[in-house]
């Protein structure tokens, strides 16, 4: 059922953005501007505009339906939950041991310079 939801959701998107663009541009940007006409007035609303509004309900109430098939499929655990199988060790186990304790340290150390001194290297360009 989830999946219809999303393929329906996906769809309203991309019909969404399509009836948006498809719209006459009526040059008012940010309340400026509108044309002749008295201040207060406003055109009729179209039918493209009509359906604007329904693709954009139907899209909200996807998005919600969606958001409620997330919540009841995580409701049932939680990262404590996840947790809690490291937490259930008896405290006579050995102590956790660092990843990489194991190695050489002097391994991991940069090679020494070819006369032996310890002085930082430099980079060249050879």
């Amino acid at each position: 059922m989830q999946n219809v939801v999303l393929i329906i959701h996906l769809l309203l998107a991309l019909g969404l953005i399509g009836v948006v663009l498809l719209q006459r541009n009526e040059g008012g940007g940010l309340g400026m501007g509108g044309g002749g006409g008295p201040a207060g007035s406003r055109p009729a609303t179209s039918p493209l505009a009509k359906f604007t509004w329904m693709l954009a309900g139907a899209f909200i109430v996807t998005s919600i339906t969606l958001t409620i098939f997330a919540a009841q499929n995580s409701a049932g655990s939680s990262i404590l939950d996840r947790l809690a199988p490291l937490g259930s060790q008896s405290s006579d186990d050995a102590a956790p041991t660092v990843p990489g304790a194991d190695l050489d340290m002097d391994s991991m150390l940069p090679p020494a310079s070819a006369d032996g001194s310890t002085a930082p290297l430099t980079p060249r360009a050879d």
